[in-house]
């Protein structure tokens, strides 16, 4: 699956009281490395030239708590899905467990902790009307070759009533 693993450096303003990366800081981050990895995946399109994107929605999934290291987080994202005007973007938040402060993290067989996994729906706007615009058959093709699986997210089942 093609990814773009973009390093993101933690400040110590991200911790909150628990002394851990708060949870909006974890939105930040992504958002970081979105706009860093954003770059060339519209397509050299000339429609691409005033375009404008929209948040329309976060989904954010916190599995292990991430304390502030002097190394730079890696987040990992890749195009989900792609729709007429919108599309999604998925992330990993990760770590080496090397670099972690706390030993003892769950992490995969290269040695990397995975502290969230998220996805955003962007919306592409055109930034004359304000108005949302469809994804060009260039973009599309650029978008492709991003493409990966949507973020197996665990679901909690919810109660009747």
């Amino acid at each position: 699956m093609p990814v773009r693993d973009i390093p993101v450096p933690l400040r110590w303003s991200d911790m909150d009281a628990y002394g851990h990366v708060n949870n909006v800081q974890y939105v930040r981050l992504m958002e970081e490395a979105r706009i860093l990895g954003w770059r060339g995946w519209r397509g050299d399109d000339d429609t691409s030239r005033g375009t404008g994107t929209i948040v329309a929605r976060n989904e954010v999934e916190y599995l292990v708590p991430l304390k502030y290291q002097y190394d730079p987080v890696t987040v990992r994202l890749w195009v989900s899905r792609v729709a007429g005007a919108s599309l999604d973007i998925a992330y990993e938040v990760r770590g080496l467990a090397a670099d972690a402060p706390d030993e003892g993290l769950p992490a995969d067989a290269d040695g990397w902790v995975v502290y969230a996994r998220a996805e955003s729906t962007i919306v592409l706007v055109d930034v004359g009307t304000g108005r949302p615009r469809r994804i060009t058959p260039g973009e599309r093709e650029a978008f492709a070759e991003m493409s990966g699986p949507p973020v197996a997210f665990r679901r909690r089942p919810r109660a009747e009533g």
